[in-house]
């Protein structure tokens, strides 16, 4: 892993010059930060898993001053990453390990990346096993096994993805196929043939209706709605009319 320490006297050739052909993140810290101790091995791990794709740089704002006031540092730790010679993305802080790893996705894909990006099966169960978490590579497979007649095995994939919108839409959507469920599937034809609002404004109705299947049938919802991002009126004024439908 490229972990290097830098200082004044190298920064230009070490990060400026250095982010010309790979990105450099700048881990500005110092000895006496407790904070800073938590938000190291983060990025060392995050590092790693891009080895040869990006450095990590740490510089000690105590012994390199004008570096830590050339660059606005007033608290850390602070980090900043590097492209081509200037500053891409920063925050300062210590963060939850996935906001450090979409920091650096921004700055190089992880190979679990590249491997959702391809999309094949064999792909996205690597991608899977690699990052056990990515609920985007289970979505993508469980839509493969679906449409492969593996309704079990969809359900399966999407089983630890709980948690993600789309996710539970999706295997909520399964259930409901597998089990015949009548009310759902006019607006499953609307959703497939491109039309979500209306396949959105069918199944509220249904909700009012259909008791049994109601907890799936919103979940289908909030999935569907979820891809129109919160502040959509269409997604807004639906939700209105999805929790009239229940309470």
């Amino acid at each position: 892993m490229a972990v290097i320490d830098v200082t004044e006297q190298d920064f230009q050739q070490q990060v400026i010059e250095k982010s010309k052909e790979t990105p450099v993140v700048v881990d500005f810290w110092a000895e006496w930060c407790g904070p800073c101790r938590a938000l190291t091995p983060l990025l060392e791990q995050s590092a790693a898993k891009r080895d040869g794709d990006v450095v990590l740089a740490k510089l000690d704002t105590d012994a390199n001053p004008r570096l830590a006031q050339e660059y606005g540092i007033q608290g850390i730790p602070a980090v900043k990453a590097f492209k081509d010679g200037k500053v891409v993305d920063e925050f300062v802080g210590v963060q939850p390990p996935a906001r450090v790893e979409q920091f650096f996705d921004g700055l190089v894909p992880s190979e679990a990346d590249a491997l959702v990006e391809a999309g094949d099966v064999e792909s996205l169960r690597r991608a899977i096993e690699l990052e056990p978490a990515r609920a985007d590579a289970k979505v993508k497979l469980a839509i493969q096994q679906r449409r492969n007649g593996d309704v079990d095995g969809a359900l399966e994939t999407l089983e630890n993805a709980e948690g993600d919108f789309s996710a539970d839409g999706l295997a909520a959507r399964i259930r409901l196929e597998r089990d015949g469920v009548e009310s759902a599937q006019e607006a499953f034809k609307a959703l497939d043939h491109g039309d979500p609002k209306r396949a959105v404004d069918l199944l509220i109705d249904a909700v009012e209706h259909d008791v049994k299947h109601r907890d799936d049938l919103r979940r289908v919802i909030v999935g569907i709605l979820d891809a129109f991002g919160v502040d959509h009126p269409f997604a807004r004024d639906a939700r209105r009319r999805l929790a009239g439908a229940l309470y």
